[in-house]
């Protein structure tokens, strides 16, 4: 038996993390999981120069609404193949509130793909699921997908 009821897809819409999405067609419904949806809107932090300014002018609300809907439409096309779905947005460093999300919802696995940068690439951004991989409570699934890997028809508006 299939012990991974309630699965958090971590989503920071780019085309290699939803190609996580295929993945959960394939398993979600059959297995009667399920599946919650998440964006994490990170905060725009000023710049570090300082003869330019780039202050704290942050459009919080309207993050937050373009999340919203990135996610409503992805949400509306899994159900609409029987899978059991839900979403949030929350706002705070991702691998800060993947984690929260997944304590808070009790998950039985969290999903997300790898952009699989090494080197500066990772020194400069750090890895997000490197850090959730080492710190979460429940198993993670990760996937790295090239950035060419596109979505499941109709799972974007």
């Amino acid at each position: 038996m299939f012990d991974h009821k309630r699965v958090l897809v971590a989503l920071d819409g780019s085309t290699s993390s939803e190609a996580m999405l295929r993945f959960v067609l394939e398993i979600a419904a059959p297995l009667d999981m399920t599946v919650l949806l998440l964006r994490v809107v990170e905060p725009l932090t000023p710049g570090m120069a300082p003869d330019v300014y780039m202050g704290p002018l942050e459009d919080v609300e309207g993050r937050r609404r373009d999340a919203e809907e990135y996610l409503a439409p992805i949400a509306a096309a899994l159900r609409a193949r029987g899978v059991d779905t839900a979403w949030t947005v929350r706002r705070g460093r991702p691998e800060d509130e993947i984690l929260a999300a997944a304590e808070e919802s009790a998950v039985d696995m969290i999903a997300m793909a790898t952009h699989g940068r090494t080197g500066v690439g990772r020194l400069l951004f750090g890895s997000v699921a490197e850090a959730v991989l080492r710190r979460a409570a429940v198993p993670v699934f990760l996937m790295r997908q090239p950035e060419a890997v596109a979505a499941p028809a109709g799972a974007r508006a």
